[in-house]
Formats: structure tokens, sequence, C-alpha cells
């Protein structure tokens, strides 16, 4: 299983669309083949971070994922909301920490 985290930060006035986006799309994110889990979360004290945890079952889907017609869409509504750059990590869940 492969874990990956991704920091996005919106600008302010953006914030309710990404909400939008991520509501109308993540259905379709949880049931891309490969897709195990998803969430997002926002920052407790700066409401314009949020971070998306997604479980894959290996690199291998989450690149088709990322290489998908669906994502490139998403992916092009999201980014023009940015006020940073996104970061992300791809991380193995260490058992028994």
């Amino acid at each position: 299983m492969l874990v990956r985290i991704v920091k996005l930060t919106f600008k302010v006035e953006n914030i309710s669309s990404f909400e939008q986006i991520f509501e109308e799309t993540n259905p379709f994110i949880r049931n891309f083949e490969g897709c195990e889990f998803l969430e997002a979360y926002q920052e407790k004290d700066n409401p314009k971070v949020f971070f998306t945890y997604s479980h894959w079952k290996d690199e291998t889907a989450l690149n088709n994922y990322r290489n998908s017609d669906f994502f490139k869409s998403v992916w092009s509504k999201t980014k023009v909301l940015f006020d940073a750059k996104p970061e992300a990590w791809s991380v193995r869940k260490v058992v028994g920490c």
C-alpha cells in the first residue's frame, strides 16, 4: 500500500470553490481502480491549507490515476485556485508506531 499526502494552499476567496470540487469529485476518486481510501483535512489554525490523504494499492495505481483524463480535468480546475505551490509526499505506513 502507498499513502499519498498532498498539501494544498488556496487563496481565501477560493476555499469554497475547492470544497465544492472535492465534494463533487471524491466519489469518483474513491472508486478509481486502486484507490482504497480518501479524505481531506483543513488546517485548524490556517483555513487556507488543506491536506488530501489517500491510500493506493501501489505506485502503479497512483500513477494510473495521475495520468488519467479525469485527474487532468480535476487538476486543471483546482490548480488555478492555489495561493502556493502544492507539496506532495508518497509514504509507507509504519506498523507499530
